[in-house]
């Protein structure tokens, strides 16, 4: 482990800006704790906290963070209706509506394509307080979405792309004095500019290893910097159209509503939930009996970054360092900070990022005018008992 004489020394000058694009950082901001480390228990989190690992809805205890990668059966998963069970050998994905080559593509025409890697991290909209236990990040593969679009050739007309999932379910509709049955599948759109750029992924691995059931075997949508709810998982059909898709979960459920003062006056708007909202959180503290060891992590849209900061109690905010295995610009970023001269008692530790066109991370008085819980991404203390 490094010594304080070279953090010091790492910290001084652009650790703030150009810092967080180090190369060489020693092995203490590494994850995982150190031989003779004991982790130091959050008072916040109840011992009993249920991170649950099995079912069809899995929440991932952050406290375990030991690389840069989430492993595959830890991984985050939620979802609406139950999972699909799809044989990989009979998948295959339909690419539908306007486009000039409609398709049925299987599993190895997919792989035959150019096929590369994709880092991304990301979470669930409704992740939040206290465990923050629906985020991951992952090593994907598999195949860009412009890819397979533009071999089928998408018609000028066609201004929305529906990724519809495997999964589904009965559904009760009310439209006005009307209420009836359908059975819905999963589905989420994109507009074209987006669709057709190069960022978002079809993904048939995650780590090096096929899909499993819980993360969408054998296919899902993987858009960097976007909310977990747009990665459609057990991906069975992608349709262009020109009208505008109005699923279920996109314009009813996943919705933000926020209260703007406009000339003197509160208005409340809806928006829909896209891309991550800039978030910082510390995941883990552990010491060798004589310093104390912070781990946190950062999720956002890919946006550079500019500073992450870590505040104890009423102290002023300090310059924490990002680890260099998680430098991609859609992974989740691990930063660590070197806590020194604790005192016992209760102590509060909070953390905060600004990216690189000077957005801060909220604090959670800055949100009071939002009323849905949905991207909550404020500043989150955490609080500890030092012996």
């Amino acid at each position: 482990m490094g010594t304080h004489t070279t953090r010091r020394e790492m910290l001084k000058g652009s650790l703030a800006l150009a810092g967080l694009g180090l190369i060489g950082l020693p092995e203490w901001v590494l994850p995982a704790p150190a031989e003779g480390e004991t982790v130091v228990p959050f008072t916040d989190i109840p011992a009993n906290a249920n991170f649950n690992t099995n079912g069809e809805r899995r929440n991932y205890d952050i406290r375990k963070i030991d690389g840069p990668f989430t492993p595959k059966d830890q991984f985050f998963t939620t979802q609406h209706y139950p999972h699909p069970e799809i044989d990989p050998a009979a998948f295959r994905l339909k690419i539908s509506g306007l486009v000039e080559r409609p398709a049925s593509l299987s599993l190895d025409d997919l792989k035959k394509m150019k096929n590369s890697d994709l880092v991304a991290g990301f979470e669930c909209s409704g992740n939040r307080r206290p465990t923050q236990g629906l985020s991951g990040n992952g090593k994907w593969t598999g195949v860009p979405l412009k890819t397979v679009l533009d071999a089928a050739g998408v018609k000028p007309a066609a201004r929305e792309f529906v990724f519809y999932g495997a999964d589904h379910g009965e559904e009760e509709v009310e439209f006005r004095t009307q209420k009836f049955k359908v059975d819905y599948n999963f589905g989420r759109s994109l507009p074209r500019e987006k669709a057709l750029s190069s960022e978002p992924f079809l993904a048939h691995s995650l780590n090096g290893e096929p899909l499993t059931r819980f993360q969408g075997s054998p296919l899902r949508l993987v858009v960097p910097g976007w909310y977990g709810v747009s990665n459609v998982k057990w991906l069975s059909q992608i349709h262009a159209q020109e009208e505008q898709y109005m699923g279920k979960y996109q314009t009813r459920w996943y919705r933000t509503v926020r209260g703007e003062m406009i000339d003197g006056e509160m208005r409340y708007n809806e928006t829909g939930v896209t891309h991550m909202q800039l978030k910082s959180f510390i995941a883990r503290i552990t010491t060798d009996g004589t310093r104390y060891k912070v781990l946190g992590v950062v999720l956002n849209d890919g946006t550079p970054l500019k500073s992450v900061e870590v505040k104890i109690d009423d102290g002023p905010w300090q310059a924490a360092a990002l680890d260099q295995s998680t430098k991609e610009k859609y992974s989740w970023k691990l930063f660590t900070y070197t806590w020194t001269g604790a005192t016992p008692g209760e102590h509060t530790l909070v953390s905060r990022v600004t990216d690189t066109t000077g957005k801060v991370q909220p604090t959670e008085k800055d949100l009071e005018n939002k009323k849905s819980f949905l991207e909550d991404n404020s500043q989150q203390p955490r609080k500890v008992m030092i012996s």
